[in-house]
């Protein structure tokens, strides 16, 4: 053992390791379908040579934090196979995200076949990026797939790319920028990582946002403007969706997945599907975004545990099939399903003067807001990929002018939501083109308002469409959730129009939203009265 892999297993709580010998192939050559070179690192256990495999396949590179969790695995009785996907890291071929990831993991399967060193028992790990190209290639239907973990991903990542019909501009251009910088030497990484914040800034404010990878990439980003230029009903998002294949995942899977993570709905899916086809499938979700190291720590022992129960046949108590941590000091919790069984939405009223009740609103005027996309509104934490991810202060968030605030009554008992969370508003827009932003928050004893979960939901001509008096309801969806609102803290509700870079800020004029340049404001109206009762609805 290293004295790195022996101090980080101490640290993480890793169980024993079955082998202090761990040996290590570089640069082995698989042929994809092309003819181009995919290269590889093998990890061993001495003395086991063909112990279970578990296959990594991965665009972010065959060492570092990838050959560090690989010798982990080894060291506890695993072979691991680090690939280098198609045009990154060694690998030959041209890096066009997500969309070989079936072919070559098929082509890596047969060349495993190949080989006096595997056994036939085959497993998949890794989060992310990889977590999806797992899932490609499972979706094929791989015999010898015997055990799963997947972190931070999905098997269909439209929602994630258009949410809410609108663009995840900041997570594109964050990762764009990562892609593009990902093989510098590591003090020039570590540069250009001081650097992003300000580079995100500049790409951010500039339109029209096709011309945003020069800022970012210094040169045209093809996949990027692709991803920019499709609608979010295009067909050809087909090729970053392969949830149809689950139906032919047979293997145990284990979900791990956080509050404040990209992937969550995704994810949600995911286990939703498997756990109705009867599949052996396990999910577990964390208080953490997509960058936290958490996630690592603990997605590793998880991982561990399934493959050891799965591929060893070690023996263990019984898990439950879902595990959750519950925020505001709820802690761990183990449920029979997700969502919770009996656990039924209630609605949360917006009531006049910023209010927030189980009662339905009185007769009242709108509230009313301006939004200016010269002067959008910004994101303050939550769902992103970017630095600042998370539960975060929204008070000055809250003082806007083009933020609305509903905020309910000091709980006099603890409160636990726990489940899908959305909100039905009725509006007007004096633009047909907007959108609209919710967002659930906690508020302590102090005034500090946290947020939880939040969503956007992206408004055209007739989608949805308005009443005669120019009406349209609307129905936001956000992020699921699990957190007990304390006693003496009080529930919190924002609705504005945008959280600029996180979402790309609506123009108001239906340009496309790859190359608009004009710009409007749009006057809003947020209704609260008893024919149009918006609300938050909250599942306790």
């Amino acid at each position: 053992m290293s004295w790195a892999s022996r101090g980080l297993a101490r640290l993480w709580r890793l169980p024993p390791a079955r082998s202090h010998q761990v040996g290590v192939e570089r640069d082995l050559q698989v042929p994809a379908p092309d003819g181009s070179i995919l290269l590889a690192d093998r990890y061993y256990p001495a003395g086991d040579p063909q112990a279970p495999l578990v296959l990594v396949r991965t665009p972010y590179g065959r060492r570092g934090v990838n050959g560090l969790s690989a010798r982990l695995l080894a060291e506890r009785g695993y072979q691991v196979l680090v690939q280098s996907c198609r045009g990154t890291f060694g690998s030959g071929g041209h890096f066009d995200p997500f969309v070989n990831e079936a072919a070559d993991g098929l082509a890596t399967l047969e060349w495993l076949r190949r080989q006096r060193w595997f056994g036939g028992v085959l497993a998949t790990y890794g989060g992310s990026y990889v977590g999806f190209a797992h899932w490609a290639l499972a979706a094929q239907g791989v015999p010898e797939l015997r055990a799963m973990a997947v972190q931070l991903s999905g098997s269909d990542l439209r929602g994630l790319m258009r949410p809410g019909g609108s663009v995840a501009l900041e997570t594109a251009l964050t990762w764009t920028y990562t892609v593009q910088h990902m093989e510098l030497p590591p003090p020039r990484m570590l540069l250009s990582l001081l650097r992003f914040g300000r580079v995100l800034r500049r790409a951010a404010s500039r339109l029209p946002l096709l011309e945003t990878d020069t800022v970012v990439a210094g040169h045209e980003v093809e996949f990027f403007r692709r991803w920019l230029e499709r609608e979010p009903d295009d067909e050809a998002w087909s090729a970053i969706d392969v949830s149809a294949g689950l139906d032919r995942v047979t293997a145990p899977v284990q979900l791990l997945g956080g509050w404040y993570d990209i992937f969550l709905p995704a994810m949600l899916a995911d286990y939703s599907r498997l756990r109705r086809a009867g599949r052996t499938v396990r999910l577990v979700i964390g208080p953490w975004a997509h960058a936290s190291g958490a996630t690592f720590r603990t997605g590793l022992r998880e991982t561990l545990s399934w493959f050891d129960r799965h591929l060893h046949a070690a023996s263990a108590p019984p898990q439950a099939p879902v595990r959750i941590f519950v925020m505001g000091g709820g802690g761990w919790l183990d449920l029979a399903d997700w969502p919770p069984p009996g656990v039924r939405p209630q609605p949360w009223y917006l009531h006049p003067g910023g209010g927030l009740a189980v009662q339905p609103p009185p007769p009242s005027a709108p509230d009313r807001y301006r939004y200016d996309p010269e002067r959008p509104t910004p994101a303050v934490g939550g769902v992103t990929l970017a630095a600042g991810a998370g539960p975060k202060d929204n008070r000055r968030l809250e003082a806007r002018d083009d933020v609305l605030v509903f905020t309910g009554e000091v709980l006099q008992r603890d409160l636990v939501v726990m489940g899908p969370v959305s909100a039905d508003l009725f509006v007007r827009s004096s633009l047909e083109h907007t959108d609209f932003f919710v967002r659930l928050c906690d508020v302590d004893p102090r005034g500090r308002s946290v947020n939880l979960c939040d969503g956007l939901q992206r408004l055209k001509p007739g989608q949805p469409p308005a009443d005669a008096e120019g009406v349209r309801r609307v129905r936001v969806e956000l992020w699921p959730t699990a957190h007990r609102f304390r006693r003496g803290h009080r529930i919190r509700v924002q609705v504005s129009s945008g959280a600029h870079p996180r979402f790309a800020r609506n123009l108001g004029l239906g340009e496309p939203v790859a190359r608009g340049t004009a710009f409007k404001a749009a006057d809003q109206q947020v209704l609260h009265d008893p024919e149009h009762p918006s609300a938050v609805l909250l599942p306790l």
